[in-house]
């Protein structure tokens, strides 16, 4: 089994795992897709550019303001809850959830995955 199969496993299981989750991606840090499990109609591309310019902004005010390294990024609408999370030096996981996910569970979730992309990328 090739890596970028294994990484659509992962995202797979993340997404059944969850029923809150609507859609998971991985990310390169410069902002090119490479795995996803998206809803129709939405452009991973632009996902992947989206989530390095969430990511870089993320990492410039955490060192701005002297909170030390960026672990992750929550963004909370009135209709989900947009998680980023990085999976070691060369990778993002972008996570999708409607707006009742419980975090501790999606957190507890996206960390193990992000280990296991780590380790894969």
């Amino acid at each position: 089994m090739d890596s970028i199969e294994t990484l659509d496993s992962i995202l797979r299981q993340l997404l059944s795992s969850i029923p809150e989750i609507k859609a998971a991606a991985i990310v390169s840090a410069e902002g090119l897709p490479i795995a996803s499990a998206l809803e129709a109609g939405i452009d991973e591309t632009r996902i992947a550019a989206m989530t390095a310019a969430i990511i870089s902004l993320g990492e410039r005010a955490a060192m701005e303001l002297n909170k030390g390294i960026l672990e992750h990024i929550l963004v909370r609408g009135t209709n989900g809850i947009l998680l980023v999370m990085y999976c070691g030096e060369n990778a993002v996981l972008t996570v999708s959830t409607t707006i009742d996910v419980k975090l501790g569970l999606i957190m507890l979730d996206c960390k193990r995955s992000a280990a296991k992309i780590a380790q894969l990328i």
